[in-house]
């Protein structure tokens, strides 16, 4: 069986397939993760960013659950009803042509409609959220983020897409950043960078064919705003991180903590 690309269990970068040894460390892949703990990571690398986004998504899901029952229950297993979705920032046609609400394309990406949902989601981030982190810096990681789920979500919104919710757009964007990455670095890593996000581009459609509801045009517009966003802000190797990245994910980060915060007082004072 071929061996999978794994994340370095020393520098944290990505080791391709094909390599035994990390290109960037020369540690072997076979190295036990243990050996190379250290519990004062994590501000400079993006970890403490990365728990905090799964910790927003995850609090918003279960804010989502608990205003259902107050709405009307709980639908199917730990899903959350369409109204309290629709109240928390649920994008799309609907909520956009009917109640003007621009902002839900931004709110959308922390909403979603299962614990299947979520945990897939939450999964899919927390592996491809630190090799961005990596290659770009926790800032840049951010602004990618962001920016490719507003960015997913507006092509979702020109295709006619009238109810959308989730993670996947943002995730999609940090996939795009990944391949303009691998592809603009060339190499033999960045070759390895590109064949392996590739090959998640590939499952991604596959699965959007496979199961009925999955917004593949929200999660093409991700893939593809992050490749402008990859292209624009560069990566470590070209420039490192400077004020304007800090400030744009700075004000990134307030605009999405206004944005929820709008979202939940307006469902409170409308009950």
């Amino acid at each position: 069986m071929k061996q999978r690309a794994i994340l370095c269990p020393r520098c944290r970068r990505l080791i391709g397939s094909e390599e035994t040894t990390c290109s960037w460390c020369g540690t072997s892949r076979s190295a036990p993760w243990w050996k190379f703990l250290n519990w004062t990571r994590g501000t400079a690398d993006g970890d403490w960013l990365l728990k905090t986004l799964i910790t927003a998504n995850l609090l918003y899901f279960a804010l989502s659950l608990i205003l259902s029952t107050r709405l009307g229950g709980i639908s199917g297993f730990f899903s959350p009803g369409q109204t309290s979705l629709l109240l928390l920032g649920a994008t799309g046609t609907y909520p956009i042509d009917n109640f003007g609400r621009y902002w839900t394309l931004i709110s959308a990406n922390y909403l979603h409609g299962g614990i299947l949902h979520i945990a897939f989601n939450m999964m899919a981030l927390k592996q491809i959220a630190p090799l961005v982190s990596n290659e770009y810096g926790p800032s840049r990681m951010f602004s990618i983020y962001t920016i490719g789920g507003v960015f997913g979500y507006v092509v979702s919104y020109f295709a006619g897409v009238s109810f959308t919710i989730g993670a996947s757009a943002a995730i999609c964007g940090l996939i795009g950043a990944m391949l303009y990455y691998g592809k603009s670095r060339g190499g033999a890593y960045g070759n390895s960078v590109y064949r392996e996000v590739s090959g998640w581009v590939i499952g991604l459609f596959i699965f959007g064919l496979i199961f009925p509801g999955i917004n593949n045009w929200a999660h093409g517009g991700g893939i593809i705003g992050g490749i402008i966003m990859g292209a624009l802000l560069g990566y470590n190797e070209r420039r490192r991180e400077n004020n304007f990245d800090q400030a744009l994910a700075l004000l990134l980060g307030t605009v999405t903590l206004g944005t929820l915060g709008w979202a939940v007082m307006g469902t409170f004072m409308h009950m």
